[in-house]
């Protein structure tokens, strides 16, 4: 059975994430687009096809439609409607819903027993969504949580010390939305805790900004794709190389029957193993202020 991947909505996130998978090398053999707008995805694939003479990947791309998902290996759903300025994402949630219960009920046709990955907003309730539709095991269902709120995290710190983002090991939790939160116990640079870098106060700045950057960034251009486009691209290459990588995706939580961001080991599998932190008093609070967000 060849890599293939089927993604699902050419909008601006879908679009964003199939330029990244040809900017890498990855272990993607063939890329399906599939859009309600049919023209819009022919014409996405010529345009990412003229970029493969000067790409480092080898692969297919072409247009395709849901009979495509019986031999693939990941459909990645972008498809939903975007975040306008001053919505939130979970004012998203009943319009993307019906949208996403007719695309897994179109995939399922086709009794689709791969991998999920979602990226539309709310990205945990839509995760959540497409586990209950497809009945498929939870390991096999991952959203791309808050693995963009952890890069802008690492970010920030990074610009802030001058030092490389990927020796910061610091992660956003919980939703992936307002009532997300840093946990400053389990960050260090290094083998050092963060505290011994940062204030308190600079670290509650620094957690704000990440909160408000998707804010920021849909007030000044309308939309965000770029980061959450090399997300998907990070957690794909996880899959597809049996990375066993660490990454703050949408996961089943089981205490709680619902999908929620948390670290989590990512292989061929999916998820492989979901990592509980040693939170504080404090940190649990906040996390299960997080988990009745969502239930709500």
């Amino acid at each position: 059975m060849p890599n293939k991947v089927i993604l699902i909505g050419c909008g601006n996130v879908g679009t964003s994430y199939a330029y990244a998978i040809i900017n890498q090398k990855t272990f993607i053999e063939e890329l399906v687009l599939i859009d309600i707008n049919k023209e819009k995805a022919v014409g996405e694939a010529l345009d990412l096809n003229h970029c493969l003479a000067y790409s480092p990947s080898k692969l297919k791309i072409r247009v395709g439609d849901y009979e495509d998902v019986k031999n693939a290996k990941m459909v990645c759903i972008c498809a939903g409607l975007n975040q306008k300025p001053g919505e939130s994402r979970l004012d998203l949630e009943e319009k993307n819903k019906k949208i996403i219960e007719n695309i897994v009920k179109n995939v399922m046709k086709y009794s689709f027993q791969g991998i999920f990955l979602i990226a539309t907003n709310p990205v945990d309730i839509i995760t959540d969504t497409v586990f209950r539709i497809s009945k498929i095991a939870p390991n096999r269902v991952i959203g791309t949580g808050t693995s963009l709120d952890t890069a802008r995290l690492r970010f920030l710190i990074g610009e802030k010390l001058e030092i490389n983002p990927k020796n910061i090991h610091a992660y956003i939790i919980g939703e992936h939305g307002d009532s997300e939160f840093f946990p400053l116990s389990n960050a260090t640079i290094g083998l050092n805790s963060i505290t011994e870098y940062l204030t308190e106060e600079e670290l509650k700045d620094i957690s704000l900004n990440v909160k408000n950057s998707a804010y920021e960034i849909i007030n000044k251009k309308g939309f965000t794709n770029f980061g959450i486009g090399i997300c998907l691209v990070r957690i794909t290459n996880a899959i597809f190389q049996n990375e066993n990588s660490i990454l703050t995706v949408s996961c089943y939580n089981k205490e709680h029957d619902l999908y929620i961001s948390q670290p989590a080991i990512i292989n061929k599998n999916g998820i492989k193993e979901v990592i509980k932190l040693n939170l504080t008093e404090e940190e649990q609070k906040l996390f299960l202020t997080s988990i009745n967000v969502l239930k709500k």
